[in-house]
């Protein structure tokens, strides 16, 4: 019998590749700054992705979108300047039996609109309640805003519930986590049972939850919540000339994982410009993080940004680096990952080389946040921050990685 059900979700695994985004909300209390922090781990058959900064028709905002989608109509996941964020996970078990007059899947368009207009969680009620039956959306759609608020909407065509992370009755722990079901929904429908279960056990294992535990553990947590497998412990291949191949599916770490946005919200009293947006702009076990800010479009990271429709510099970085995890392109062969270029004993696979460079960029940010909560976000410093950044970060792709990233 349990190999039966072992054997049926896998099996789902296989038929909803892209139906696989993991994310968690996550209050004040529960944070070891005091700060809430939203995160989205991306899957989407849309693996080029981009950062924007869009001048919208109340605020302007920065957001994550598919490169191919050059006029940035639609956004996965963001903030604006006023430090509303909010990002979403499909969920696949809502609107079980109505219709709805509007056309499907227009999350990124609801959200994008909800960046330009809503700055606090009352803002975003509000926006769904003057629109009900206009939006054909069905998600889980996670928001913090500069005023302390921190939810999940389980928003449908025509309702919508509300799970307050700041109340301990509904988040005992001080945070919840999605992935592609809804539990409004109807029971036992939708996807990302597996990956919702291998998220809780290691955020219940933290004292308090950081930026530096959701990077390193939470989106390159390569462990399998049923098989009890774990592809960053053991047994590891020896080196990188290990042939050895793993199946790779059902990982919070997918084939279409394509970014991740960890946002860093803001005390109550601060400037909620502060909000800072962890990204990882790429497949995240080769790309290392960029973090940004909503303050202009001339102070993103020339790395994160698409020009003239081509991929971002560390995307694409980051694609031709996962091509050599998944040599395999005959017939399923994005489905085997070489195992040794990820991860291996000598310590030469790529995961392994991006994780230390990595610690340095989250170190050097959080000096930079401590004086921008002093000082200000001043444009100079920020300048001179992603001038640090963009070199660091190319001077390790080719040194560490082997990897140049085009100009």
């Amino acid at each position: 019998m349990r190999h039966n059900m072992m054997l049926s979700m896998l099996l789902l695994s296989f038929i909803a590749p892209g139906f696989s985004c993991t994310s968690a909300v996550i209050a004040a209390r529960a944070t070891d700054d005091g700060r809430p922090l939203l995160w989205k781990h991306r899957d989407t058959g849309d693996v080029e992705n981009k950062l924007v900064y869009i001048e919208g028709s109340t605020y302007d905002f920065v957001g994550v979108a598919n490169t191919l989608d050059t006029l940035s109509q639609q956004i996965w996941m963001g903030s604006n300047e006023v430090g509303f964020s909010i990002m979403n996970t499909a969920s696949y078990n809502l609107n079980q039996g109505q219709v709805c007059d509007v056309p499907d899947d227009q999350e990124g368009v609801f959200m994008r609109a909800a960046l330009e207009i809503c700055a606090s969680l009352d803002d975003f009620e509000a926006f769904m309640d003057s629109s009900v039956g206009r939006w054909g959306l069905a998600a889980n759609f996670g928001v913090i805003d500069a005023r302390g608020g921190a939810a999940y909407y389980e928003k449908g065509y025509y309702d919508y519930t509300k799970y307050d992370v700041t109340d301990p009755e509904v988040a005992p722990e001080g945070y919840l986590i999605r992935t592609n079901y809804s539990m409004s929904g109807t029971e036992d429908k939708g996807y990302g049972f597996i990956r919702h279960d291998v998220t809780s056990k290691l955020f219940s294992e933290q004292p308090a939850i950081s930026v530096d535990f959701i990077l390193e553990s939470a989106t390159r947590n390569l462990k399998h919540g049923l098989l009890d497998s774990d592809l960053r412990g053991g047994p590891l291949p020896l080196d990188s000339n290990d042939k050895k191949y793993v199946l790779f599916q059902d990982y919070v770490v997918r084939t279409s994982s394509a970014s991740t946005l960890l946002i860093q919200g803001v005390r109550p009293a601060e400037d909620p410009q502060l909000t800072t947006l962890w990204t990882i702009l790429g497949w995240q076990p080769v790309t290392l993080v960029t973090p940004v800010w909503v303050k202009s479009a001339a102070l993103l990271p020339d790395l994160v940004i698409s020009r003239d429709g081509a991929a971002a510099p560390i995307n694409a970085a980051a694609m031709e680096l996962k091509r050599t995890c998944f040599p395999v392109k005959r017939g399923n062969g994005q489905d085997y990952l070489l195992h040794s270029q990820l991860s291996n004993q000598a310590g030469t696979g790529l995961l392994d080389r991006v994780l230390p460079a990595e610690r340095e960029i989250i170190e050097k940010t959080k000096a930079m946040q401590a004086k921008f909560r002093k000082k200000g976000l001043r444009d100079r410093d920020l300048r001179k921050y992603n001038q640090w950044l963009e070199s660091y970060i190319r001077e390790t792709y080719e040194k560490e990685l082997g990897q140049r990233i085009g100009e």
